[in-house]
């Protein structure tokens, strides 16, 4: 049965003459036929040198069994530094990021992504945020393009194409080195189309959000592209319903009335009257956050416009409002 739907099993059995590559802390630059060398030496591979990785060793529990034996399955990320953990030549597209940390790292740990030489990134954000796991506070994504499994898998199936190069850095903005670093990046080498999009992601924050002020989710955009998605880590900081606010898309030009406004919250990111419990789908999903009005309250959301993506030619902003309910 073929999912004609752009989610990759319509083209499954098509046959393409990209190449398959992927890169672990045993083969950081993801070379052919180079996967799993690490020895048990104190002397560190030359690609972990060139790439700036710190060496801690081999794996002691591979000291008996020796090359090929999980020698270097992971990294330390040394506090107050920026690791490199994809530096490759394209043309390609990444395919599937994994990655798994401890969940007290994941708001101090910063992703960026630099695609053809870039000195601005184009992905900026927090690895929990990033995989829908904010607060520091660990939950199941069952969602397509974002997955998160027991316990603490974080997976991304979004593509991301890259025509001359592709770097990828782990900043950890935490006191302490971050040890137990796991990651796998898989991707193709390949021809990457004129009409392919490159992949942006950020992070914004605003506490508290001013009265009668609609939160700014993303601004400054122009030219061609669509909107694929939200994750929101949303604190209530009052009594009672808190989820009414509109999302909202400006799209091409709109200034004060947008293209797209919804009808409230909870409505936008799938559920309805108030959620009532929390769920994790496909595409939608309220997976972190209680619904007894409490002010306090913490709550996780997500949206991935994969089917219904928000097409713009000249430029997009997106809002949420924040509002509640007055009997």
């Amino acid at each position: 049965m073929a999912l004609e739907c752009g989610l990759g099993l319509d083209g499954i059995a098509r046959l393409s003459d990209e190449e398959t590559r992927s890169i672990t802390a045993e083969n950081v630059f993801g070379r052919k036929g180079e996967g799993g060398k690490a020895e048990v030496s104190a002397t560190p591979q030359q690609d972990v040198v060139k790439i700036g990785q710190r060496w801690d060793g081999p794996n002691g529990c591979a000291r008996d069994l020796g090359q090929k034996w999980k020698v270097r399955p992971c990294i330390t990320l040394p506090a107050g530094k920026a690791t490199t953990i994809m530096d490759v030549d394209g043309p390609g597209t990444i395919r599937h990021i994994w990655m798994t940390v401890e969940s007290k790292y994941y708001r101090d740990l910063i992703l960026r992504m630099f695609w053809d030489g870039e000195k601005t990134p184009s992905v900026e954000t927090p690895i929990g945020d990033f995989f829908c796991n904010g607060w520091k506070t660990r939950v199941n994504i069952l969602a397509i393009p974002i997955n998160v499994n027991p316990s603490g898998g974080f997976n991304c199936y979004f593509p991301m194409p890259f025509r001359k190069h592709a770097r990828i850095t782990i900043e950890n903005r935490s006191p302490a080195d971050a040890g137990s670093f796991f990651y796998a990046i898989n991707f193709s080498l390949g021809k990457v189309g004129r009409d392919e999009a490159y992949f942006h992601a950020q992070f914004r924050r605003t506490n508290p959000l001013p009265y009668k002020q609609d939160y700014v989710i993303l601004s400054g955009v122009s030219g061609r592209g669509h909107y694929v998605g939200t994750y929101m880590a949303w604190q209530q900081n009052s009594s009672g319903w808190w989820g009414e606010g509109e999302f909202k898309a400006f799209i091409d030009g709109d200034t004060e009335f947008p293209t797209i406004c919804g009808t409230g919250t909870e409505d936008y990111f799938g559920g309805a009257w108030g959620f009532g419990q929390n769920f994790s789908a496909p595409f939608l999903g309220y997976p972190l956050g209680s619904c007894d009005g409490r002010p306090g309250n913490r709550h996780g959301l997500y949206r991935f416009h994969i089917l219904d993506p928000i097409r713009f030619s000249k430029g997009i902003r997106v809002t949420m409002q924040a509002l509640g309910w007055r009997s």
